[in-house]
């Protein structure tokens, strides 16, 4: 059989503060949260759109090398079949 006792009001009263306290600092704490996972998200957002950035213009540069090697050897392959055509 459990003895009754009585509480202190005071101390029944600091514990309602604090809770009250927690509760009122939720929605803060939550904004919080939210702005630092939305800023997170932006941050990567703009990191990956640089490194494509970066991506599509070694791609393109690649290309255009190409591109411009092709144009140069056509002219040499063909320079090189009509010659063996009239040598034949």
């Amino acid at each position: 059989m459990a003895f009754p006792t009585s509480v202190n009001d005071q101390v029944t009263d600091s514990i309602t503060q604090a809770n009250t306290k927690v509760l009122g600092d939720a929605p803060a704490v939550a904004t919080g949260n939210l702005f630092v996972a939305t800023s997170q998200a932006l941050s990567n957002s703009a990191h990956n759109a640089t490194f494509n950035q970066q991506q599509a213009g070694l791609i393109a540069q690649s290309t255009m090398t190409q591109g411009v090697s092709t144009l140069y050897s056509i002219d040499t392959a063909s320079t090189g079949v009509a010659t063996a055509k009239i040598f034949a």
